[in-house]
């Protein structure tokens, strides 16, 4: 199988929160309008996200799922009713999104999705393109700003590893990668082998916390700060669980 992740990041604008009420991710196979072509993605959480938390290199996972390899044309982002802005006085405007409400805002990504690969889609929300003052700038005016999302799609086809080996061999416990750079953070899970190995395969590139999960008496061993980048497959060497 291959895999795709939808990641949220922002351009960042002059306000103390903007809050998107991300509802759906879909993606279409071909370039048609055709509305039956739309699958949706399992969302890690529906619901409010501040945009403003995603800057610097930071992002939230909003998607992760697998796909036999394939192409991927379209992807649409969803929003709902409950999105609101905070200027830095303190002060709460809802937005209102004429255009993504309904049928969603599309973009183009053109993803050949191929075998034990990752494929990587960060949307990044431009704040300062997105957010439209009407009128005078009345702060009396509850409908004073718009909500006309610029997002650019940015793809990235990821392939990194997490190997290693445990004692005792007859172990298997279940190991545990929990991406940690990521909110909310994203976990990959494979279990060691007769032989003590473990492999997991496109493991997108981020720092993670990888747990091993043996039964007892065996430990539970944690290992923190574990560094994955794209086509390199990190070797944790042997870990000890006695």
């Amino acid at each position: 199988m291959a895999k795709m992740e939808v990641l949220l990041a922002d351009a960042p604008g002059d306000f103390s929160a903007v809050m998107l009420d991300v509802q759906q991710v879909q993606i279409h196979a071909d370039d048609t309008n055709d509305e039956n072509g739309w699958q949706a993605l399992p969302l890690l959480k529906a619901g409010q996200y501040n945009v403003l938390d995603f800057v610097n290199g930071r992002s939230a996972l909003l998607a992760s799922a697998d796909f036999p390899p394939g192409r991927i044309s379209q992807i649409r982002l969803v929003l709902g009713a409950n999105n609101y802005l905070v200027t830095r006085d303190g002060t709460r405007y809802d937005l209102k999104t004429p255009s993504a409400q309904t049928s969603g805002l599309k973009l183009k990504i053109d993803a050949d999705l191929t075998q034990d690969v990752t494929y990587t889609v960060l949307l990044d929300f431009d704040v300062a393109k997105s957010i439209v003052e009407r009128g005078n700038g009345n702060k009396a005016d509850k409908d004073r700003f718009l909500l006309k999302p610029v997002i650019r799609a940015i793809t990235t086809a990821v392939a990194g590893g997490i190997k290693g080996s445990v004692t005792p061999t007859t172990a298997q416990p279940q190991v545990l990668a929990i991406r940690t750079s990521t909110v909310p953070n994203d976990t990959l899970s494979t279990f060691a082998d007769a032989s003590g190995g473990f492999l997991l395969r496109g493991v997108p590139a981020g720092t993670y916390r990888v747990e091993f999960f043996a039964p007892s008496p065996l430990k539970h061993v944690v290992r923190t700060g574990v560094t994955v980048t794209n086509t390199q497959i990190t070797d944790l060497g042997s870990v000890d669980l006695k």
